[in-house]
């Protein structure tokens, strides 16, 4: 069913009179429509009224490198916050950059009956969302609440400004979404965009909206208990200037190569983990995969052909999803990122150093295409020792490269 028009000056109206918050005020008058009977033509329509529902100038998903990173270059793009030099939205390469861009981190569980590989090579573990809204130079309005009504109230200010507004939800509580595949405690951010008859209108990073209703969206905003009901939304189009973007610049890449080159502590992480993390995680995993006789080596805590399969699958799908990893381990975006901020005043000098992450994009490319999930298990080592030469060189070059760039780093005045 497709909403009035003037539906929200209805809306308000009825709250004046009646003094009912937004969305108790907007769901009566919607309850009280005559509700016509599903048609060939209402489904023939569906996609248009979507169309229509949408925010203005809302980008769909185009060529995403970086989940996260994506939604807020399409969200600040919709609320007209700009490159301060080019006049131009401000690119996911850069906005990957100043969330920290990349990093690289290493995890293995054996449960009773799995075992799991956990690979990580976006930045880690700073809260790389965070981290972008500061660094970005936008007004934010941010929002957590305990309270599923105020939520709802908060969302609704956000869509009445014209704005695309971002919440936080569990993964496994999305009605598309088959949470026995899932860990209970994945989150993900989502981009509430419109509205559509009497559901709301969320982008996912799929490339096409998902039509949610309010209810399913508040039960999986509400089951965050760190950030209950957190929303975020940009408000007006003020950006950085081009002096505080590049002070921003260089406060994400010391963050990254510090991160990278185990010389920085790494933020609510325990020391004893800080192997797993970086240059220092990436040649303590190539150890592990050379490693054949120890219960910790990988030839055996993968010795059952189902673990194999599924661990290296799982290897696969972190290092090829926009969530966690990338193409090419997004060393070719932060190359990107790298080239685009060496525009700005007083980073001319980072321009030199983008062929280097260009080319460990294909080192990363590489180690990818040689995963292979259906190798026999009784070649599993010879695999996982094809896997560490590579991982080898791709440390050596990771190092070579964090220490180059944290030099010049150190040369760019203030």
């Amino acid at each position: 069913m497709a909403q009035p028009k003037n539906l929200k000056k209805l809306t308000r109206a009825r709250m004046d009179r009646t003094g009912e918050s937004y969305t108790t005020a907007r769901k009566a008058i919607l309850s009280a429509k005559p509700h016509r009977p599903a048609s060939a033509q209402d489904a023939a329509d569906a996609a248009a009224a979507a169309q229509e529902a949408e925010l203005p100038e809302y980008p769909a998903p185009a060529n995403v490198l970086q989940y996260d990173a994506g939604l807020w270059h399409r969200v600040l793009t919709q609320a007209g916050v700009k490159h301060p030099l080019t006049g131009e939205p401000m690119s996911e390469a850069l906005l990957a950059g100043l969330a920290g861009g990349i990093g690289f981190m290493v995890f293995t569980f054996v449960y009773e009956e799995t075992t799991t590989a956990t690979i990580v090579t976006r930045a880690h573990p700073e809260p790389y969302t965070a981290n972008l809204l500061a660094r970005s130079g936008a007004k934010v309005m941010e929002r957590t609440t305990g309270s599923a009504r105020l939520a709802a109230d908060y969302l609704d200010a956000g869509l009445d400004a014209g704005r695309a507004v971002v919440v936080r939800a569990s993964v496994a509580a999305l009605p598309w979404i088959d949470a026995d595949a899932v860990e209970e405690s994945d989150s993900i951010d989502l981009v509430v965009v419109g509205e559509h008859g009497e559901d709301l209108l969320v982008d996912d990073g799929s490339g096409s909206l998902t039509p949610i209703s309010p209810e399913d969206l508040a039960a999986a905003r509400s089951r965050r208990k760190k950030d209950k009901h957190w929303q975020a939304w940009i408000p007006e189009r003020t950006g950085p200037d081009a002096a505080a973007l590049a002070a921003s610049v260089r406060e994400a890449i010391a963050q990254t190569t510090g991160r990278l080159l185990g010389t920085s502590e790494l933020e609510g992480i325990p020391a004893h983990f800080a192997k797993n993390f970086g240059v220092a995680g990436m040649n303590n995993w190539a150890e592990r995969l050379r490693d054949a006789t120890t219960k910790k080596g990988w030839t055996r805590i993968f010795e059952d052909p189902a673990r194999l399969e599924s661990g290296l699958n799982q290897i696969l799908g972190f290092l090829t999803d926009t969530r966690f990893g990338g193409v090419g381990a997004l060393r070719g975006q932060y190359a990107d990122f790298l080239a685009e901020a060496s525009g700005l005043p007083g980073l001319a000098a980072l321009g030199a150093h983008a062929a280097d992450y260009a080319h460990l994009a294909q080192d990363w490319i590489v180690f990818t295409d040689l995963v292979d999930p259906q190798i026999e298990v009784q070649d599993r080592t010879g695999h996982f020792a094809v896997l560490a030469d590579q991982l080898e060189v791709i440390a050596a070059g990771e190092e070579r490269a964090a220490r180059a760039l944290a030099d010049t780093l150190g040369t760019l005045a203030d």
